[in-house]
C-alpha cells in the first residue's frame, strides 16, 4: 500500500487509517523525552496491528536509529522491505533461522546457553560474526537469563566465542514487569539488579554498544532507566502504556489508527425486536438499527457485545447484542442515517469519537490487544506518509 495520503474511491467496508505524520510526532516527542538515549522503534506484531514496514520508515524518518521486533520471520521482513539499519529480534525457539539473522545483520536476544550454542554454530557455517545482545531477567520472569552462576556462565562463554570472532556481544538488555504502575517496589528492584549484572558483564569484559530496559511507561515516566536505547512500544503508536499515568495527550502523544466501517444497512424495526445472536439485546420501543459490517472476524472483540460505543451520525452509540463474524448492530434510536454513513469505532477522540482506551475499558483489557487484534481483513490506508519538514 501507498505510504502517502490516499483516499478511496468508494466507501471501503472498513478501513484503519493510519496516520504516518501521528506516529513521527509520536517518535519526536518520545525523543525529546530522552535526550541521552537512542530510540528503538518496536514494531512487533506487524507494528501493533499499524502495519510494521510502513511504521517502521516513518519512525526512522523522525529520527529513530534501531527498530524491535519479537520473531524472527518479522526481523528479516523489514530487510526484505529494504531497511538495513540496527535491529534486534528477541524471540527464538531452537532450530530457528539464525543463519538468515546473521547474514541479514540482525542483531539477536540470547537468554540461555542453548540459544548461544546455536548462534555460534550458525555463525560458524556462515563465516560470519553474529550479532548478539545478551538478555537478563531481573524479575519479569519470561524470557532473559537468571542472576547469579546462569548469568556467569553465559557471559562467560559469549566472551569465549568473542574471542574466535563468532559472536559480537553488542547489548545488555532486561525488560520491566511493573513499569506501568508508578511506585511498585519491583522497578527499584529490577533496576538494581540489571546495573548489577551489566557491572559483572563489564568487568567480565563485555563492551556493548547498547544497554536498555526502558519500554514504553519508563521511557515516559523513568528518566534513570534509560541508559543507552530506550524501546517504545504502544506510546510510538500514540496509546498511552497505562491509564494510571497519564493520557496520550498528557504525554503529547496522538493515537495513530482510527478504525471505521460503513453503514450496510439502516432499517425500522418495532419494540421487542430480539437483535443478533442469542437476543441478549431486545428494542425498548419502535427504533432505528443500523448495520455495521465488521466483526470479530476482522479484530472487533466478541467481550465488546452490549459495551463497545462507536461513533454514527454524531452521537455514541453502544454495539446493541453480540458482535458476530462479520457484523455487529447498533440501535440509532429512530435516527436515520444514510446507508454507507461512516461508523468510527474508534480514533484519536479529538471529532468526538471513542478511543481504543474507551474500548479497552468495556471490554475488560488493554489498549495494546485493541490496535494489535484488528486484523487483515481490513486494509490499512496511510495518510501523512510523506515527510513535510
Amino acid at each position: 500500500m501507498s505510504e502517502t495520503s490516499t483516499v478511496p474511491t468508494a466507501p471501503l467496508r472498513a478501513r484503519a487509517e493510519i496516520d504516518l505524520g501521528a506516529l513521527r510526532a509520536n517518535v519526536r516527542a518520545l525523543r525529546a523525552r530522552t535526550p541521552g538515549a537512542a530510540l528503538m522503534a518496536v514494531v512487533k506484531s506487524d507494528g501493533y496491528g499499524h502495519g510494521a514496514v510502513p511504521c517502521a520508515r516513518a519512525a526512522l524518518a523522525a529520527g529513530a536509529t534501531w527498530l524491535g521486533t519479537a520473531t524472527p520471520e518479522e526481523a528479516l521482513a523489514l530487510r526484505a522491505a529494504g531497511l538495513t539499519g540496527p535491529v534486534l529480534c528477541w524471540l527464538w525457539v531452537p532450530g530457528g533461522p539464525w543463519r538468515q539473522a546473521i547474514e541479514a545483520g540482525i542483531d539477536v536476544s540470547v537468554s540461555g546457553m542453548w540459544a548461544l550454542r546455536e548462534v555460534v554454530a550458525a555463525a560458524r557455517e556462515a563465516g560470519r560474526t553474529a550479532r548478539v545482545q545478551l538478555k537478563a531477567d531481573t524479575g519479569l520472569g519470561r524470557n532473559g537469563c537468571q542472576p547469579g552462576p546462569d548469568w556467569a556462565a553465559l557471559v562467560a562463554e559469549s566472551l569465549r566465542a568473542e574471542a574466535e570472532g563468532l559472536v559480537q556481544v553488542t547489548g545488555l538488555w532486561s525488560h520491566f514487569a511493573c513499569a506501568d504502575e508508578p511506585g511498585h517496589p519491583s522497578i527499584a528492584a529490577q533496576l538494581e539488579r540489571f546495573r548489577e549484572m551489566l557491572a559483572y558483564a563489564e568487568e567480565q569484559g563485555v563492551r556493548p554498544e547498547v544497554r536498555h530496559i526502558a519500554n514504553s511507561p519508563a521511557t515516559l515516566t523513568l528518566p534513570e532507566t534509560h541508559f543507552d536505547l530506550v524501546r517504545p512500544g504502544i506510546a510510538m503508536y500514540g496509546i498511552s502504556p497505562s491509564p494510571e499515568i497519564g493520557t496520550p495527550a498528557d504525554f503529547g502523544l496522538r493515537p495513530v489508527m482510527t478504525l471505521s466501517a460503513s453503514l450496510a444497512l439502516v432499517k425500522h424495526v418495532p419494540g421487542d425486536h430480539g437483535v443478533s445472536y442469542g437476543h441478549h439485546y431486545v428494542t425498548p420501543g419502535d427504533t432505528t438499527l443500523g448495520l455495521v459490517p465488521i466483526g470479530y472476524g476482522d479484530g472487533v472483540p466478541r467481550h465488546a457485545s452490549g459495551t463497545g460505543p462507536v461513533l454514527v451520525d454524531g452521537k455514541w452509540r453502544t454495539v446493541a447484542g453480540r458482535v458476530a463474524m462479520d457484523q455487529f448492530v447498533v440501535d440509532l434510536g429512530g435516527d436515520e442515517p444514510p446507508v454507507g454513513s461512516e461508523a468510527v469505532l474508534f480514533g484519536p477522540g479529538d471529532r468526538g469519537e471513542p478511543t481504543a482506551e474507551d474500548w479497552a475499558q468495556a471490554c475488560g483489557t488493554i489498549a495494546y490487544e485493541i490496535v494489535t487484534r484488528i486484523g487483515t481483513r481490513v486494509p490499512r490506508v496511510y495518510v501523512n506518509g510523506e515527510e513535510l519538514g
